[in-house]
């Protein structure tokens, strides 16, 4: 009799847990692969992303948590993270693995002071994004983001901004007087959050598709309770993804910050940190040779050192920095990093060439090889300033006002154009290894010291020919204008380089949230 008691309980017991997994967890409607969407008319419809499993290539979420670390936290804490991830990837589960990085990345973060969200992050997940469903994301209606890993602060910026969605779905950070704790409210309430969302969209427009991914069995659930339709991702699929290219991104990506110019993933990371006292050592080296050690005895030692920098001169501009006549000659050149002039005087084998500068912190001021001198942002003393050192000798400025890392120019300001008859236009590029030497919201100081630490600080001064000034035959005011656009055209011809209308107020505002003063150093 007890084992038929057994025997009828055990049965009960499968189908109450049959009925109640039924009841939880229905299947949605329709379960595809996400490329039958490609053809579809999703217009009317509103999507719903996972932003980790369904939107980006990779499966790691490491790099950004590093990004994080690295940028708003120091080295130090961008070291711990690296030595803690491949226990947390082999000891302990993934929600567990994400709370800890999320810890140490922003514990004791200050929460006005955070900008990696919106000025370091969406260039690495800009260069993260799955054309595949970049493609489907843009056909939608309205698009909304969600994940269940990273927290708000860090997507929002990006998937607004540089993705165009219209709602963003994170976990909330918990913040202690202004400061973060490096903890992420519980997933119910994201959750609540989650519901709340889609049942109003359902109300509104009826229709509901989600894209997630096949191997996240809660995400799925969570889907299926509010989505008509789901369409579940591969690793397979993802893997045949290409990268969403520069020239479809729906905002192109001009102003970004932060340090690091690679995407550190355990490998870079890896790599960066084994390079890390040799890059001390390098750039301690070039700086002492730099300012040290006479031109003719430099530029070989810096070449041995790894500096590199090719100099092209057209025919005409060579005709004239040759002449025997030639007084003060006036560059204008494009701005990557603070070392502009200092490779203009190196392309021309001249130390005593000066340059200005509208903010410079007072540490580089000392340390810079050449004189510079800083303008105050009137335009009469400025323009008479300049002036005065063009009777002195050679003159770099840099128009654009400020330093731009993209294939991008800023607007550049007219001062230049009134100020000598004939103006040489100078392109530069510096491309960046490891280490970005610029910086929005950073000490400005370290800027030269970075740039030096890569493994090959690599320059490439190109002079153009000479354009006409406008010193004494603007009366209306208007010829220096077309001036400066001519100049800014020849400099992005030549690098291939688009122009553009933003100016430095635009690019501080967007990074740092202020106007461009900087403090002193």
């Amino acid at each position: 009799m007890a084992v038929k008691i057994s025997v009828f309980q055990s049965l009960v017991c499968l189908f109450y847990r049959f009925i109640l997994r039924r009841y939880r967890n229905p299947k949605p409607k329709y379960q595809k692969c996400p490329s039958s969407l490609f053809q579809s008319d999703l217009s009317r419809d509103t999507l719903i992303f996972n932003l980790e499993r369904a939107l980006l290539k990779s499966e790691s979420l490491f790099p950004y948590f590093m990004l994080v670390a690295f940028e708003a936290g120091g080295v130090i804490r961008s070291f711990i993270l690296f030595i803690l991830y491949p226990l947390i990837t082999l000891m302990i589960s993934h929600e567990m693995g994400v709370k800890v990085m999320v810890m140490v990345s922003f514990f004791g973060v200050k929460k006005d002071s955070f900008r990696a969200g919106g000025a370091v992050l969406p260039k690495h997940f800009l260069e993260d994004v799955g054309l595949d469903m970049f493609k489907v994301l843009r056909k939608g209606g309205k698009r909304i983001v969600v994940s269940y890993d990273l927290p708000q602060v860090m997507i929002e910026g990006f998937l607004r901004d540089y993705l165009e969605v219209e709602v963003v779905v994170g976990r909330k950070m918990k913040v202690v007087g202004g400061y973060y704790l490096g903890i992420m409210e519980d997933k119910t309430k994201h959750d609540l959050v989650f519901d709340e969302l889609v049942r109003k969209e359902r109300l509104n427009t009826g229709r509901v598709i989600g894209i997630t991914s096949y191997n996240t069995s809660l995400h799925r659930y969570l889907f299926s309770q509010f989505c008509q339709e789901i369409y579940c991702v591969k690793r397979s699929d993802k893997r045949k993804w290409q990268t969403l290219p520069k020239s479809q991104y729906p905002k192109p990506l001009i102003f970004h910050d932060g340090r690091l110019a690679i995407r550190p993933t355990l490998m870079n990371t890896l790599a960066l940190f084994m390079w890390g006292p040799f890059a001390v050592l390098a750039a301690a080296a070039r700086l002492f040779v730099s300012l040290c050690i006479p031109y003719t005895l430099s530029i070989p030692i810096l070449c041995f050192f790894g500096c590199r920098l090719t100099v092209q001169i057209d025919d005409v501009s060579s005709q004239k920095l040759n002449s025997s006549e030639r007084k003060g000659c006036l560059f204008a050149c494009n701005h990557r990093t603070l070392l502009d002039p200092l490779y203009v005087g190196f392309s021309l084998k001249e130390k005593n060439i000066k340059t200005v500068t509208y903010s410079l912190s007072r540490v580089s001021e000392i340390l810079a090889p050449i004189k510079t001198v800083r303008l105050n942002r009137d335009r009469v003393s400025d323009g008479q300033a300049m002036k005065k050192l063009l009777t002195e000798g050679d003159l770099v400025v840099c128009p654009e006002g400020t330093t731009c890392r993209e294939p991008y120019l800023l607007r550049f300001s007219p001062l230049f154009a009134e100020i000598s008859d004939v103006i040489v236009p100078v392109a530069v590029t510096s491309p960046a290894t490891f280490f970005y030497g610029t910086t929005a919201s950073g000490l400005k100081a370290l800027d030269p010291l970075f740039f030096l630490m890569d493994p090959y600080p690599t320059y490439t001064v190109q002079f153009l020919d000479p354009v006409p000034g406008v010193m004494c035959q603007d009366p209306d005011g208007k010829l220096k204008f077309e001036v400066a656009n001519h100049v800014q055209s020849a400099i992005g011809k030549a690098l291939d380089f688009e122009c553009t209308n933003l100016t430095r107020k635009d690019k501080y505002l967007i990074l740092a949230g202020n106007n461009g003063v900087v403090k002193k150093n």
